[in-house]
């Protein structure tokens, strides 16, 4: 089997996704490690290996993601090139959503927002709110400093010991902002308020921001669709924040499956298109 393999390589965690030469997933994969180097070399032995594959089986390897420079050669022998991590995002969120037009945002370290479409892809911006943001933010305020840890904690968190809302400093009926809606990120915090609760309003402010820049780009724009994707996509309290925006400004916030990939799809599918294959599935 002839596979085409895109690697979205990382400050430390890299996505490798593998199509066979037809366009048919073969799998999908991740691995942490010290380096950029060591994890993208690692994912593809891994990659390589829980497939029952050889190096001779992999036709192309196609690079992405802020590690994707440190690259010199071919990897491994393999004819190895690199794509615009923005086209990648764009080609990865539209496909795994099955949709042909809409707003990437990619929540990794940091966001970026990708418009992607008939009228092609483009970066329009981005934000230093994203997964370092809440790793850094709850670090130190909560001890957690990865998104287990995070996530756990935040299960048992109320924001009511810490963030301001409409209903605490306005009694009147607000026709578009429900009494729970936020006034105040962290405008309340109580003296009570606990460690679950901190992280909770962490990961809160981080949600709203990112989802309230893409309701702003959405207003500017025919499109309605956001697509997320990346790492913070994993966080079950992300859907209820999504939610909440969608029932205030009518954007659809769509979370694909396998979210997290989609930059390292997008890798892939960038070298299929351009020899003229369709994702199938």
């Amino acid at each position: 089997m002839s596979v085409v393999i895109g690697i979205d390589v990382g400050g430390s965690t890299t996505k490798i996704v593998g199509y066979s030469s037809e366009g048919k997933l073969v799998s999908m994969l991740k691995v942490e490690a010290a380096d950029p180097l060591t994890s993208a070399y690692g994912a593809l032995g891994k990659f390589i290996n829980e497939n029952s594959l050889s190096l001779k089986d992999v036709k192309r390897i196609i690079l992405t993601g802020v590690g994707s420079s440190l690259f010199k050669k071919n990897v491994y022998g393999i004819p190895t090139s690199a794509v615009d991590e923005f086209q990648a995002i764009g080609l990865g969120g539209l496909s795994l959503a099955g949709k042909t037009e809409g707003l990437i945002v990619s929540m990794g370290t940091g966001t970026a927002f990708v418009r992607a479409g008939a009228g092609g892809i483009r970066h329009i911006g981005g934000s230093g709110v994203g997964g370092g943001t809440v790793l850094g933010l709850c670090g130190k305020l909560s001890g957690a400093t990865a998104f287990k840890t995070v996530t756990e904690l935040s299960e048992k968190g109320s924001l009511k010991r810490v963030d301001l809302n409409i209903g605490d400093i306005s009694k009147s009926v607000i026709a578009t902002l429900p009494p729970d809606t936020t006034a105040s990120n962290f405008g309340k915090m109580e003296d009570g308020a606990t460690a679950e609760d901190l992280t909770l309003g962490v990961l809160n402010m981080t949600f709203q921001t990112i989802g309230m820049m893409a309701v702003f780009a959405c207003r500017n724009d025919e499109v309605k669709d956001v697509i997320l994707t990346g790492t913070l996509t994993q966080v079950p309290f992300a859907k209820k924040v999504f939610q909440a925006l969608h029932k205030m400004h009518g954007v659809n916030f769509i979370i694909p499956k396998n979210a997290i990939y989609a930059t390292a799809t997008g890798a892939a599918l960038s070298y299929l298109h351009q020899n003229g294959k369709k994702y199938v599935g």
